[in-house]
């Protein structure tokens, strides 16, 4: 890998991939805050504990609006989860939620749901936004505020309903419809009329432009075939990991490993929906080596069947002080031990794992052997296969990094061992919420100590969690 090393004006190293332009590297997006500094030696304050966590299943998008909206679907695994807890439910200091696509009927979708899950009036509520990182950012900023000793009791969650993403018009024809509406007089109308053409009847999908960069100007297919060129990703490999995925996570479907994390979503008309569905158990290298690219046509490396499938989830974990443990007479299952954040270029969001968890394990002085179990989400094998590369590569390490060499490998059978994204899907809103939920369930099952859960953003940011077993 060709590089050179430069300094950025906050004196972080950063890495210019030779021939591209790009720049790697650089300070965490949050890391001159006070929490952040607090935490130079760890995290101090209060222990924050995970308490229990449910989620619906992920329903794949059918080309249609699915039956739940974003806070139909937080509500759905809401209640349950809340209703096996001895907690009144004015009981938690407030409500946060992770969400994206932000539907019309239900802005501020945490406060809704707080209400509608009958929080009480007085249970403060709100929604965040960070792209890909928002269900783990609801879940930093509760796992925050509890440290510091503003809360004590906190329901921390994701959700999305992709399948809702709202159908725009192109500008054009938004330009159109106003002139037309402006238009005074049956001359300025007419005139107006005349101006139409067929295309303006066509929308465009709000997700269609949402996964589209608009500083970089590139989708975030194309950025995973950027990093895939970078460390030389095969298609092979790709699809490879993809299969594997499927397999996971209908093995784990099969052996009833889901089962304690997904409460059933029912619909009005009593339909039940109960497991993850866009499973495919009989996925192989060979049938998925059969699709063409999607990005890059005809020799890249991303295709529909090696990308996190579009898709409605919702997800929640309660947080909890050691006071509200023994208050309400709680069981813990984990305990947090830190979390970080790292921005880079948009053009290589996928490679945000790489930095923001290496951070945080430099910052407890860590290596991947002290690390038991990964949940990396799996926006596109492509890119999680990078994520591994470059982790493995002395000179990313130690330009980018700031490590003495390679950080190292993760073994296969320490990463995602359920499937991912990529199997069960990526409602973008709550996947960050899911992997930390699923890592707590993880390491019980499994009997592990300690793990880390990361994703990438899009936008060209990273978010990684480190919890600890109890």
């Amino acid at each position: 890998m060709d590089a050179s090393r430069t300094r950025n004006k906050g004196g972080a190293a950063s890495l210019s991939l030779a021939g591209t332009g790009i720049q790697v590297g650089g300070r965490g997006i949050i890391e001159d805050s006070a929490e952040i500094q607090a935490a130079r030696g760890g995290a101090r304050g209060r222990p924050v504990y995970i308490v229990d966590g449910a989620r619906t299943p992920f329903l794949k998008v059918r080309g249609k609006p699915g039956p739940f909206s974003p806070v139909d679907l937080a509500v759905q695994c809401g209640r349950p989860l809340l209703e096996r807890q001895d907690i009144p439910r004015e009981g938690f200091d407030r409500v946060v939620l992770g969400c994206v696509n932000v539907i019309a009927d239900e802005m501020n979708p945490a406060r809704v749901a707080a209400l509608r899950l009958g929080m009480g009036a007085a249970t403060v509520a709100y929604t965040m936004q960070i792209n890909c990182g928002s269900g783990m950012q609801s879940i930093d900023t509760a796992f925050r505020t509890i440290q510091s000793g503003h809360a004590d009791l906190i329901l921390a969650g994701g959700a999305e309903s992709l399948s809702h993403a709202p159908l725009v018009f192109r500008r054009d024809a938004a330009a159109w419809f106003g002139s037309l509406m402006s238009a005074r007089g049956p001359g300025a109308r007419l005139k107006a009329l005349a101006g139409f053409r067929p295309r303006f009847m066509k929308p465009e999908t709000g997700l269609e432009r949402g996964l589209t960069d608009p500083v970089v100007e590139l989708n975030m297919g194309q950025t995973a075939e950027i990093i895939a060129h970078l460390f030389q990703v095969s298609r092979d490999a790709s699809d490879a990991y993809a299969a594997e995925s499927h397999r996971r996570l209908a093995l784990a479907q099969a052996g009833g490993w889901l089962d304690g994390e997904i409460e059933p979503a029912m619909t009005r008309d009593g339909a039940a929906f109960v497991a993850d569905d866009g499973v495919r158990p009989d996925s192989t290298p060979e049938k998925l080596a059969t699709l063409k690219p999607v990005f890059e046509p005809p020799w890249g490396k991303v295709t529909a069947g090696n990308s996190s499938q579009i898709t409605d989830g919702a997800s929640w974990v309660i947080l909890a002080s050691e006071e509200a443990l023994e208050k309400h007479r709680l069981k813990p299952r984990a305990v947090i031990i830190d979390s970080h954040w790292s921005a880079l270029d948009p053009s290589i969001m996928g490679l945000g794992p790489t930095l923001c968890a290496t951070e945080m394990m430099k910052r407890h002085d860590m290596g991947m052997a002290d690390i038991d179990l990964w949940e990396l989400n799996e926006a596109f094998a492509a890119q999680v296969l990078a994520c591994l590369a470059a982790w493995n590569d002395a000179d990313y390490c130690e330009t980018v990094l700031g490590l003495d060499g390679r950080l190292g490998r993760i073994e296969r059978d320490r990463l995602n061992p359920d499937g991912g994204a990529i199997s069960l899907g990526h409602p973008v809103g709550a996947s960050g919420n899911r992997i930390v939920l699923h890592l707590v369930n993880a390491l019980h099952r499994m009997d592990l100590h300690r793990g880390i859960a990361t994703e990438c953003i899009g936008g060209g940011q990273g978010g990684a969690m480190m919890i600890e077993r109890i």
